[in-house]
């Protein structure tokens, strides 16, 4: 891949998953059908959780998990900054009010001091908490999770950033996605992740009742079991039994479904997750090791303690402001002979909607998160030499913005 273009991130496509997909395509169904409830099941044994509800994006998983816990208007959720749009936005599209909390500078991650803080803050009690996993490490959550269970406060993991990651507690390994910590786990399916349904995401959880309403919450709020249903009269025949065409609608839901099409790509790549993950970690190794030549002007991403991530992301902390270095130039210097970078991310309570919302606030932690971050080419069908052509870009980049008035700018 030497001579190509290299993206931040990307999906890998194999025959197999070409031959899953066009088996369906061959098949009687394509939207929900069997594929659906087996990727679910697979998705559920892979990561240690009792329920799998598959939707069609890791946004709309966001959404159906909020709703599904109950937020509601005059509800109060904490949401760290440094994320992407979707998990604020999740809150908010059910009528909750966000409270912005701040994050590790040197991470991007909750810690419990942000989250304590956050609360203290906020004008009232708060219902829910969405720690988030960025760029495939892991908050401390169970450190998180006893300060949300010691109030009340349902924990959900956006854990869109970190399938295939572990953490350790004690002598024991925990899959991010077990709810081990939490009532609910949200995973993406973007082509950019671990593994891709082309869109989809996915919610899990050990609580049946969750699962249930999960279930009906994705499908319009449609149910037909005949359980639960509430007209008698119209239900059931005159023997008793439901009739075949019935269905109720306790309450409104959404069109979320994820179809077989898309389930059996999942379902393939799901396959292929241990090794994807094991050569995104093999790729973080090495950078680790070559940017060792560059620091402190560049510094590997921090790691957190008793995490294995799976590295969504490769984040290393550019020391912009020192070096007097515009992140802007140093991006179109690479872009220009062929690396991709990006900011992950820009943070949330700086967009204009929240500002006119909530007013200003000073989250130093995101803030300096924010402007030391860049996002450099990790993806699995990337090779080893890939990562020295980076390296050698980035230094490369450096060493002529020395000489360059017009890349001594501050980002």
């Amino acid at each position: 891949m030497s001579d190509r273009f290299l993206p931040y991130g990307r999906h890998q496509l194999d025959e197999d998953d070409v031959a899953a997909v066009t088996a369906v395509l061959r098949g009687d169904w394509l939207t929900t059908g069997p594929m659906v409830e087996k990727f679910e099941a697979a998705l559920a044994a892979k990561v240690g959780a009792r329920y799998a509800v598959v939707c069609s994006s890791g946004t709309a998983a966001l959404h159906l998990a909020v709703l599904a816990a109950g937020l509601k208007r005059g509800d109060r959720a904490i949401v760290p900054s440094l994320t992407f749009l979707a998990t604020a936005n999740a809150v908010r599209y059910a009528g909750a009010e966000v409270v912005f909390a701040d994050v590790d500078g040197e991470t991007g991650l909750l810690r419990t001091g942000d989250l304590e803080a956050a609360i203290d803050s906020a004008p009232g009690p708060i219902a829910a908490v969405l720690p988030v996993h960025l760029a495939g490490q892991c908050v401390d959550m169970p450190a998180i999770a006893a300060i949300a269970r010691a109030r009340d406060m349902i924990v959900i993991e956006d854990a869109c950033h970190a399938l295939g990651t572990t953490y350790t507690v004690g002598d024991e390994v925990i899959v991010v996605g077990s709810c081990r910590h939490s009532d609910m786990a949200v995973f993406s399916f973007h082509p950019v992740k671990a593994i891709t349904t082309g869109e989809g995401g996915v919610i899990t959880t050990n609580d049946p009742k969750l699962y249930k309403r999960l279930k009906l919450l994705r499908s319009h709020g449609m149910t037909r079991e005949a359980a639960d249903f509430e007209n008698a009269d119209l239900a059931f025949a005159a023997d008793g039994k439901p009739n075949l065409w019935y269905y109720e609608m306790p309450e409104p839901g959404f069109n979320y479904r994820l179809s077989d099409i898309n389930c059996a790509l999942g379902l393939s790549q799901l396959n292929k997750l241990d090794r994807f993950v094991e050569r995104r970690r093999a790729l973080a190794g090495i950078y680790d090791g070559l940017l060792a030549q560059l620091a402190p002007t560049i510094l590997p991403p921090k790691r957190v303690p008793d995490c294995d991530p799976a590295w969504h992301l490769y984040a290393p902390r550019f020391q912009f402001l020192e070096t007097g270095l515009a992140r802007d130039a140093l991006m179109r210097r690479l872009q220009a002979v062929g690396i991709g970078t990006q900011v992950h991310y820009i943070p949330v309570h700086r967009q204009p909607y929240y500002r006119r919302t909530l007013g200003e606030q000073q989250l130093l932690g995101a803030m300096t998160y924010y402007r030391q971050t860049l996002s450099l080419p990790v993806f699995p069908a990337m090779q080893d030499a890939d990562v020295s052509r980076v390296v050698e870009a980035l230094s490369q980049a450096l060493s002529a913005a020395s000489h360059d008035a017009n890349d001594l700018l501050i980002p």
